[in-house]
Formats: C-alpha cells, sequence, structure tokens
C-alpha cells in the first residue's frame, strides 16, 4: 500500500512539472500555423479558354410509340427489346379473323344489293309501259282517274325500289371499305429503321386502338439510335452567348475518355426553372455518335466561347474594380502599389491583363493604401488571426467571387490588342 501511494505521488509530480515545461515553451516559441494560405500571384503567361458547361441527358432523337389503330388480339410478335429492325419490317400483327369474316359478310350484302337493283330496274321497266299505257287511256277518257292514279303510284313506288337499292349498295361498299381499311391496320410495318427499347406485351395480349381510351395500349417503344439528341438546361446568364449550329464538346461519364462533337440544334424561346435555376431548354444534336452510347446517359457538354493563348494573366482575385477601372496591387520593394490595367479574355479562375510585366508580383486581397501600401500580414504567420486578417481573407475571396461573375458573364471582350 505504501509502494503506490509513493508512485501515485511521483507519477503526479512529473505530470505537473512536464505542463510547466510544456507552458513555458509556449510563452518563449509562439505557435506558428502549419498551414497557409497564399496571398501573392506572379504574372505569367497562359492559355485561357471560356466556355459555358451544361450537363444533359441522351436520348433517340425519334423515339415512338407504337399502339395500333384498331382493337384486336396480338396474333404475332417477332421482334424484342434491343432488336434492331428495317423500315418497313413487320413490328407485330393482329388477329383479324372477325375482321375477315365481316369482310365476307359485306361482300354477301353487296352482290345481293347489286340483284335487288336488276330486279327493281326489271320492275321499273314493266311498270313504266303500263303506267303509258294508263296515261294514254286517261287522256282518251277510257280509264277513270282512280286506275290512273293507281298506276301513276305503281311507277313511283318502283322507282323508288331502285334508289333504296343503290343506297344500300352504296352503303355496303363503304363498310367493305372501312373493313379493308382495318384489316390493313392489323399489321403495323416499322415506319423507319429502329432499335426496340421497349416490348411490354405479348402474344395473345388483347390491346385497344388508339381511338379508345388512355390513346390505346402501348405495344412497343421504337427508336432511331443513329440519330441521337442532348436535351440540357441552360442558364439564363449563358443562353445569350449561344446560337444555332454552334460546335460543342461532348463527354459521357458512362464512357470515360469518349470524346464526340455535337451541334446546337434548337433554344428554347422561353425560360423554365429546373432545379431552381431559371434557364432555357436547349436541344444539341450529336455528330456521329459512339456505338456505346445509349439513351438516358448523362453528358457534359461544353460550348467553347472564347479564348487567348500565351497572354500574360493573373487570378481573378488579383483584380480590383472602382468605377469601371481595373487595377491591381504590385509589388514594389517591400510595399504595394496600385497600377491600373486593361482586361480580356477571363474564364472562372484568370483574366487576361495588359499594363503588367511577367514576373511581377500581385496581391491576392486589398491593400490598405493609408498604410504606406503595406500588405496585411498573412493567414497563418500569427497564432491568432486578428479581425482584419479576417476582413481582408473574407474581402479576396468576395471580389474573386464578384470578378468570376462580373468577367464571365460579360466575357464578350476580344484579346487585348497590342
Amino acid at each position: 500500500m505504501k509502494n503506490l501511494l509513493v508512485a501515485f505521488i511521483l507519477i503526479a509530480v512529473l505530470g505537473a512539472g512536464g505542463y510547466y515545461f510544456w507552458t513555458d515553451y509556449q510563452k518563449k516559441h509562439p505557435a506558428v500555423a502549419v498551414a497557409s494560405r497564399t496571398t501573392t500571384a506572379t504574372v505569367s503567361a497562359r492559355d485561357i479558354n471560356f466556355a459555358v458547361t451544361a450537363a444533359g441527358d441522351i436520348g433517340p432523337a425519334d423515339q415512338v410509340s407504337v399502339r395500333p389503330e384498331v382493337s384486336g388480339k396480338i396474333e404475332n410478335l417477332p421482334v424484342d427489346v434491343g432488336d434492331i429492325v428495317k423500315k418497313g419490317d413487320i413490328l407485330f400483327t393482329l388477329d383479324d379473323a372477325d375482321l375477315q369474316i365481316e369482310k365476307a359478310s359485306v361482300k354477301t350484302e353487296i352482290e345481293g344489293a347489286k340483284l335487288q337493283i336488276e330486279a327493281a330496274k326489271l320492275r321499273v321497266d314493266n311498270v313504266r309501259r303500263s303506267f303509258e299505257r294508263n296515261q294514254e287511256l286517261f287522256k282518251s277518257k277510257l280509264i277513270s282517274g282512280e286506275q290512273f292514279d293507281t298506276a301513276k303510284t305503281d311507277f313511283s313506288l318502283a322507282t323508288n325500289a331502285v334508289e333504296i337499292s343503290r343506297n344500300n349498295l352504296e352503303k355496303s361498299e363503304k363498310t367493305l371499305e372501312q373493313t379493308m381499311d382495318r384489316l390493313t391496320k392489323t399489321k403495323i410495318l416499322a415506319p423507319f429503321d429502329c432499335t426496340i427499347l421497349t416490348r411490354p406485351v405479348s402474344v395473345g395480349q388483347a390491346v385497344s386502338g388508339s381511338g379508345g381510351v388512355n390513346s390505346g395500349t402501348e405495344v412497343l417503344t421504337i427508336a432511331n439510335l443513329n440519330e441521337m439528341i442532348i436535351n440540357c438546361h441552360i442558364n439564363q446568364a449563358d443562353v445569350t452567348r449561344l446560337k444555332q449550329g454552334q460546335e460543342v464538346d461532348i463527354e459521357v461519364e458512362a464512357v470515360p475518355g469518349l470524346k464526340m462533337k455535337g451541334v446546337v440544334d434548337r433554344l428554347a424561346p422561353q425560360a423554365t426553372i429546373k432545379n431552381q435555376i431559371k434557364g432555357f431548354a436547349t436541344r444539341i444534336v450529336l455528330k456521329k455518335p459512339d456505338s456505346r452510347v445509349r439513351p438516358g446517359m448523362t453528358a457534359n457538354i461544353s460550348i467553347p466561347l472564347i479564348s487567348a493563348e500565351n497572354v500574360l494573366a493573373v487570378p481573378l482575385a488579383a483584380v480590383f474594380t472602382d468605377r469601371g477601372e481595373h487595377y491591381v496591387y504590385v509589388k514594389d520593394g517591400e510595399t504595394f502599389k496600385r497600377r491600373e490595367i486593361q482586361i480580356g479574355v477571363a474564364d472562372y479562375d484568370f483574366v487576361e491583363v495588359k499594363g503588367l510585366n511577367d514576373g511581377e508580383i500581385v496581391t491576392l486581397e486589398k491593400v490598405d493604401e493609408g498604410s504606406s501600401g503595406k500588405l496585411p500580414t498573412p493567414i497563418g504567420m500569427k497564432a491568432k488571426k486578428s479581425a482584419s486578417d479576417k476582413k481582408s481573407a473574407a474581402a479576396g475571396k468576395t471580389n474573386a467571387l464578384q470578378n468570376a461573375t462580373q468577367f464571365s458573364s460579360s466575357n464578350t471582350l476580344n484579346k487585348i490588342k497590342p
């Protein structure tokens, strides 16, 4: 027990001694932050490329939901999902047994109507002769008026019978024409070279025509995968720079390394809101789509707008604006001096400048010109950040963000002319 107490006292003394020496060391050697933020940049030559980027969904240019025009039962369905079908090939056929019976019945009615017409014509000829004879007799007052009226009525009835038979024939012929048209619609052919995307029904299933409830039953979905498009949403701040026929660069997330070209085909005339961003629906046509690209894949689109090669540039955060004039703070000995500049092409990180020399140092933070142009102590070189350091850092980030928005949104500037 006594040994345990001695060990405890010894541990306590060593701990207290260690804490004393550590705090004393901290007082004599202030802590230096390991990480520090860069507050300056060097003017150097670089290539600047500004492009509008967006993401969109790939889909076929032509996609059709195939539904029969007439109701019936699927008799033949020779295609399945993924099959490639040529224009004019059979997609599916409907059972036409009932229509064939109807066709035969209507043809019988037509033949009957034709016979009725012939019989009615013969009767009309007989009744006409009798009527003409009675008409002469009536003029000679050899028959009564009642007999003449009876002959006249018989002639009118016979003539009407011919017209009725003709009308019946026309109705039957029209019915036959409609039946034949419905028979042709039981065989559905591919309207263009296509690929089967979906096939939700099977052989033997009853389907309704497109004139029925819910526009009929969808039997197949087909698409032309030789012509692909991308539907994307372009921010309203960028859409004014786009135009039809403009070439774009395309990468597909599902196929690493694949790069393709496309052309801006359509720009919606009215803005819509998608993912809480107001923009315009844009359709881009793929040039020579790769066989690995399929509908539903996500495409990343880059639309080059303006570029400058091997020009002097500085980070956006280094450029400040006052009443429309742009300037930077250039290192001169131990201080930084303000210098007016001209800006040219900008992307989201750098901007082309004129008025600076290659290799000069500029600050990314606004200099307090009232303090002899001295830059505030860089963050990370002191144990504690002062309020002015925090304010300066925040101002630098805000300036970079504002410049990125301002320069990129008004990036209609050409390269700076020498």
